[in-house]
């Protein structure tokens, strides 16, 4: 180890672990240092960056052996991005950390039995899987060590630089979402190089291009949303004919004036160029039968890895193990996918969702699908879900909940409690939120099943299904 008065490095040093956030471990003289870019088994130099009273982070400097759980990794941007951390490690590595970091949490914070954990579900692509990708454009173009950017450079269409709210990198081609989206994205950027479309600048809140939403579905529908800061159609509708013109399998064409401090946009009207205002993916039904379609507006959620969802929701109808003749709850129903995917598998399925939209389209899809026997109600989690909702629409025999990363608020809970369903489906995108909550559930539930899925592969993101039956009573 050398140290001057500013820095700390250490030498030939071995990634013990994999950590949270896509970090990995260099455990040192007690010191627990979290890394990003390697994997468990490499030998490197590292530089403290930042140290904290338990812990610190570091960065690499030099890679001095490879461990044998290293892969040549695919995205030319990988080290820089931040977004695949896991990229350089071999799949089937990913797969163990990703089913350890499950059960780690819930048998540490939910004081869970873990003894029924399936083995993790793999996606069976593991690039080019996602349907939703959304770039920024900054006129602040990140700068790699050493390089010097000149006075007049006009930033990066790409993502959010890790460290920083205003730069953005420039993205060449990313891994994660099939042709043409790459191609769609360099375009507006070549466009508003050189027409002198000026790419918004978030600390002065200036310009005039902020960000790019790219959408697509298996059925081979594209959807472009480009987002600017001010109404000038001068500028604006060139570069939306260009886009028409140039690429032919953009069905869904739209643009968003957003004027606003932030970049989101659910609260602002969607303007339609050309095409549809929706895209319309297939997921086929799981008692077979011709597919189910999700028409998707642009605000609309849908699972951004479309052939794993079919995967997730198959072991959420399973694990609901549905007879014919239930009442189906579907708590933070979404867009009401997985309450379609068993609606012909119960008797009737109610469906509840705080974002208006996402249930203007659960019940379009719905009635598209000819289901006559789904309910949507649109509100607050916790205020809805009520003993006056249950009596209104009868008790639940199954409860289906996949709430947002934060988990289920404690009235929500504790009105699971109270109504005490016989089977409980836990769908989670945070296994730490999911323990809180089965911890709490304990109460009266015994967990049976445990089902996780990899969604996102090369993040540390995972989704883990629970199967949660009555305990009886004695």
């Amino acid at each position: 180890m050398s140290k001057t008065k500013q820095e700390i490095i250490l030498n030939d040093v071995t990634v013990s672990d994999a950590g949270a956030e896509g970090m990995a471990i260099v455990k040192h003289e007690g010191m627990v240092i979290f890394v990003p870019f390697v994997v468990p088994g490499d030998v490197i130099d590292l530089k403290i960056i930042k140290k904290k009273k338990n812990y610190a982070e570091g960065r690499v400097l030099a890679l001095k052996q490879p461990s044998p759980l290293r892969v040549e990794t695919v995205c030319p941007h990988f080290g820089l991005c931040g977004g695949c951390k896991w990229q350089t490690l071999r799949y089937e590595s990913q797969l163990q950390y990703k089913q350890q970091q499950v059960q780690d949490n819930l048998e540490r914070l939910g004081h869970v039995d873990t003894s029924g954990m399936r083995p993790i579900c793999g996606s069976d692509n593991i690039y080019y899987y996602r349907n939703k990708l959304e770039f920024t454009c900054s006129n602040k173009r990140w700068r790699n060590e050493g390089e010097t950017l000149p006075d007049d450079d006009p930033g990066a269409v790409g993502f959010h630089a890790p460290t920083v709210f205003d730069k953005a990198i420039p993205i060449e081609h990313c891994a994660l979402q099939r042709d043409p989206s790459n191609r769609i994205r360099l375009a507006v950027r070549d466009y508003a190089f050189s027409h002198g479309l000026p790419l918004y600048d978030i600390r002065n809140h200036s310009g005039y291009l902020r960000n790019i939403v790219i959408r697509c579905t298996t059925t081979g529908e594209w959807m472009v949303i480009v987002i600017v800061a001010e109404e000038r159609p001068e500028w604006l509708m060139p570069l939306m004919e260009h886009l028409k013109e140039t690429f032919p399998e953009i069905t869904s064409l739209l643009y968003i004036v957003n004027g606003k401090f932030n970049d989101t946009y659910n609260d602002l009207e969607v303007h339609c160029y050309h095409g549809q205002p929706y895209i319309t993916e297939e997921m086929p039904r799981y008692g077979g039968g011709s597919p189910l379609r999700f028409r998707i507006h642009p605000k609309s959620f849908y699972q951004t890895n479309s052939e794993q969802a079919y995967r997730l929701y198959s072991f959420v109808a399973e694990f609901a193990d549905l007879q014919g003749d239930e009442t189906v709850y579907d708590l933070y129903t979404g867009t009401g996918t997985i309450a379609q995917f068993v609606a012909e598998s119960c008797k009737k399925v109610v469906g509840i969702e705080y974002v208006e939209d996402a249930i203007a389209d659960a019940r379009e899809n719905a009635a598209n699908n000819g289901l006559q026997n789904c309910t949507f109600y649109a509100g607050d989690m916790a205020k809805v879900f009520t003993e006056a909702f249950v009596s209104q629409n009868g008790r639940p025999d199954v409860v289906i909940t996949d709430p947002p990363r934060a988990g289920m608020h404690e009235k929500v809970v504790q009105q699971l409690l109270a109504v005490s369903p016989q089977r409980i489906v836990y769908v989670s995108c945070n296994p730490a939120t999911q323990a809180r909550d089965l911890e709490l559930l304990s109460e009266k539930y015994a967990v049976s099943s445990l089902q996780p899925v990899d969604m996102f592969p090369h993040t540390q993101h995972v989704e883990n299904v629970a199967l949660l039956l009555l305990k009886e009573e004695k």
